[in-house]
C-alpha cells in the first residue's frame, strides 16, 4: 500500500496474495476488509490441498511489524515503509540495512541501466535524466520511443511516444524533478521474467515465466517457456546477492528475433515480489508444471457468491483454477492461476469468463 500507486481504488486488497505463500505456524498480515472473504478463500485452499497458515492478523498497519521483532518478517516490497515510518522502522531490530540499500538502488531504472553497463549485461538503447531540465533536443531521438519515470510500478508511468509531440506531452506529464529515462523501442517477440530467491543456502534460480501484457501493464504470466537465457542476467543477480538483496526478486528481459537466433535484452530490476512471484510458489507448492496466470474482471463481489463447479483445481488431475489475488474480488476483479495445457488453459479461461458474469444469459 505504501510503495504501489493505487489507481484502482483496491491497493489494500491485494494482502490477501500472502495467504497463499504462507505455511502453518506463520503470521499473516490481512486488511480487515478481507475477514468476509477469508473463509472462503481458506476453504478453496483446503480443498484443493495447499497448506497455509490459520493465524491472521487483521490489521496491516506497518507498527503490528513491532509487536512480532523476533520473527523473520517478509514483505512485498522491503524498505518503502520505513521511508514512511522511520519510528516504528528504529523499533524493529530486523532492519537490514543492506537490503534496504540494494533494494533502493537497483529500483531506481537509471541505476539499472548504469550498473549493466558496468556489468557488460546488454540492455536496449537508453538515456538517462534527473530531470526534465536535462531533456534537450526533442529531434535528436529514435522514433518510436518509451519514456519512463526512473521509479515506476506495474507500467504506470511508461509512455510510447510515436514522434517528438508526443514525448513533449508525455514529459510534461512527470514531475519536473523526477529522474526518468528514454528507451528506444524494440520489437521484442517476448518478455520473460526471469525469478531468483535468497535463501539461507545463498541465491537461487527458480523459473521463467513469458509475459502476457495489455499495453506496457502486466497481465499475467505463462509457464513453461522455451527461453532460458539465464547468463544474461546472472552477473547482475549476483551483484545483488553480494550487495545484500533477500527474498525474492526478479528481472524483465525482451526477447529480439534476429537471423542468427534470439537475442535477449534486459529491462529492469524488480527487487520485490512482483505479478509472477505468487502464482510461481502455488504452482510449485501444489506441483503444477504447466499453467497461466490471469486477472479477470468479475460482477461478483463476494467469494461466497463466486460459481466455482467444475472450476476448481483438481490435485488429482493437476489441472483447474487456483484463486491467487483472492481479496480484490471486492473491486470486480480476481488473479487466478490456470492450470493444465495449454488447451486446458484456454478452456478454463472461456469457461470463467462466462460463469463469472452476471449478465450471462442461459438459452435453451
Amino acid at each position: 500500500m505504501m510503495s504501489t500507486l493505487d489507481t484502482s481504488g483496491g491497493i489494500h486488497l491485494f494482502s490477501g496474495r500472502a495467504l497463499g505463500l504462507s505455511s502453518p505456524g506463520d503470521k499473516v498480515q490481512l486488511h480487515a476488509d478481507l475477514a468476509q472473504d477469508w473463509p472462503h478463500a481458506r476453504d478453496h485452499y483446503n480443498r484443493i490441498g495447499l497448506e497455509h497458515s490459520d493465524d491472521i492478523i487483521w490489521n496491516v498497519d506497518f507498527e503490528e511489524l513491532t509487536q512480532y521483532s523476533s520473527e523473520q518478517i517478509s514483505v512485498y516490497f522491503f524498505g518503502y515503509a520505513f521511508d514512511h515510518d522511520q519510528e516504528s522502522a528504529q523499533r524493529l531490530r530486523q532492519v537490514d540495512n543492506e537490503w534496504y540499500q540494494a533494494v533502493r538502488y537497483i529500483n531506481s531504472k537509471n541505476n539499472f541501466m548504469e550498473l549493466a553497463h558496468k556489468l557488460g549485461v546488454a540492455v536496449p538503447g537508453t538515456q538517462c535524466f534527473s530531470n526534465r531540465a536535462e531533456l534537450g533536443n526533442l529531434e535528436a531521438f529514435s522514433y518510436p520511443c518509451y519514456i519512463k519515470l526512473a521509479v515506476s510500478d506495474h507500467g504506470v508511468g511508461i509512455v510510447r511516444c510515436a514522434d517528438s509531440a508526443e514525448l513533449l506531452s508525455a514529459s510534461e506529464q512527470f514531475p519536473k524533478d523526477k529522474p526518468f529515462q528514454i528507451q528506444t523501442e524494440i520489437h521484442a517477440s517476448a518478455f520473460l521474467n526471469l525469478q531468483y530467491r535468497v535463501t539461507s543456502q545463498g541465491i537461487e534460480r527458480a523459473l521463467v515465466s513469458e509475459q502476457i501484457l495489455d499495453g506496457c501493464v502486466h497481465g499475467g504470466n505463462r509457464y513453461p517457456t522455451k527461453h532460458q537465457p539465464w547468463d544474461v542476467v546472472e552477473p547482475m543477480a549476483q551483484w545483488m546477492y553480494e550487495n545484500g538483496m533477500k527474498g525474492t526478486f526478479g528481472f524483465d528481459v525482451a526477447v529480439v528475433d534476429d537471423p542468427e537466433g534470439p537475442r535477449y535484452l534486459a529491462i529492469e530490476c524488480n527487487p520485490r515480489f512482483n505479478g509472477s512471484s505468487y502464482p510461481t510458489e502455488l504452482a510449485e507448492r501444489l506441483e503444477i508444471d504447466t499453467w497461466c496466470s490471469e486477472t479477470l474482471s468479475t460482477d461478483y463481489r463476494q467469494l461466497a457468491d463466486l460459481p466455482m463447479e467444475g472450476l476448481e483445481f483438481d490435485p488429482v488431475t493437476k489441472t483447474g483454477v487456483v484463486l491467487v489475488n483472492w481479496g480484490t474480488v471486492q473491486a470486480g476483479k480476481l488473479t487466478v492461476l490456470l492450470a493444465g495445457s495449454v488447451e486446458q488453459q484456454a478452456e478454463l479461461s472461456h469457461r470463467i469468463r462466462h460463469q463469472w458474469s452476471r449478465q450471462t444469459l442461459a438459452v435453451g
